[in-house]
């Protein structure tokens, strides 16, 4: 079955974070009868193992999961699942793994074997860090991984990838400022967690230029309930991100003592709370180099400050991601998103590539 057939009926069947089991389904009977040992190294994950009698692996990953979004696209292959739908092209990179895994199946001799992990959560809860506490890449002497997304707005074909941070650390960002409420006729008998919210923003606006390799934005604010009483309660929502350790952890200490700050001033109570997030995606300038040497790519001028859970093999092992240009296509996790699935053909070539000549 061919690159395109596999992607249009993965894009009929989008499933969500861990539970994907018409996907699961779907990629097992595409594996079956080639030349490869299937297994699931855990819930809701897959992987095919080719073994080619060398000491190392490498790996290539693919992410499975779709998004809880109504399709709007018209496309004769469109989503069959109501409110769910591959808005993020991860069913264009299941089917280059797929192709890459017939192709695999036909070689005779190879650097390394080749582990090819479809992975479940990275929308949600980051399936990566799962998969790596699994040790699959320790038991199969995985010394490199390697991945792409779908990128809008890069040339169609185009392979790009850059020494470095490429893609930003993100955590979300909930911030709550507990007041008292009184009627503004008696406003000196309350504690108003309306300015005391505009107050924390303003001064949150403040960090972030002072941090200009970060950035921190809010992007919900909410207070009160009637015009004539003082606010009770302020609630907001943003997200930190940045490409260094030192910069994001910066960002976040300073958000604590603007809390602190805050609340001695004001006398509201506050309460800041950060998710876990990823972490920066972070090529090693060492590992790019080998890479170069084998299957040149396009240098990415721009690092994006949008957030890849790939990131968490990169704190587990030696990992390289790429971004495969599509063109001028609707953004990422649009309800129009589509694009040309002959493209997907260059993402499996150039694995193809890595696959022979990465030493």
């Amino acid at each position: 079955m061919d690159i395109r057939t596999h992607r249009r009926r993965l894009h009929r069947i989008p499933e969500l974070d861990k539970n994907l089991p018409q996907t699961l389904a779907y990629l097992k009977e595409a594996l079956a009868g080639l030349n490869c040992r299937v297994f699931s190294p855990m819930a809701g994950a897959l992987c095919a193992w080719f073994a080619f009698g060398q000491e190392k692996a490498i790996a290539f990953r693919a992410d499975m999961d779709a998004l809880p979004i109504q399709e709007k696209t018209g496309a004769e292959y469109a989503s069959g699942h109501p409110g769910c739908m591959h808005a993020c092209g991860h069913d264009g990179h299941m089917a280059i793994l797929l192709e890459l895994a017939r192709r695999l199946s036909g070689k005779k001799d190879l650097p390394h074997n080749v582990l090819l992990v479809f992975q479940p959560a990275e929308e949600t809860t980051g399936g990566a860090r799962d998969l790596c506490e699994t040790g699959i890449f320790e038991q199969y002497r995985v010394e490199a991984i390697f991945g792409l997304h779908l990128w809008p707005g890069l040339a169609p074909g185009v392979i790009a990838s850059r020494r470095g941070g490429m893609m930003a650390r993100s955590c979300e960002v909930n911030v709550d400022l507990y007041g008292k409420s009184a009627h503004i006729a008696k406003a000196a008998q309350g504690i108003d967690a309306l300015a005391a919210g505009a107050e924390f923003y303003r001064r949150a606006r403040a960090l972030e230029e002072q941090a200009p390799e970060g950035i921190l934005k809010f992007g919900k604010f909410q207070s009160g309930t009637v015009r004539n009483a003082l606010s009770a309660h302020t609630h907001l929502e943003g997200s930190l991100r940045a490409f260094r350790d030192d910069v994001f952890e910066s960002l976040r200490g300073g958000l604590t003592e603007i809390g602190r700050d805050v609340a001695r001033e004001s006398g509201c109570r506050v309460e800041i709370t950060t998710s876990d997030g990823y972490p920066a995606v972070w090529n090693p300038a060492s590992l790019a180099a080998r890479v170069e040497a084998a299957a040149p790519f396009s240098p990415l001028e721009e690092p994006s400050l949008t957030a890849e859970d790939f990131s968490w093999y990169q704190r587990r092992l030696e990992g390289m991601f790429f971004f495969l240009g599509i063109g001028d296509t609707p953004a990422l996790h649009a309800d129009t998103f589509d694009f040309d699935d002959a493209l997907l053909e260059q993402g499996a070539d150039y694995f193809e590539r890595l696959a022979e000549t990465f030493v």
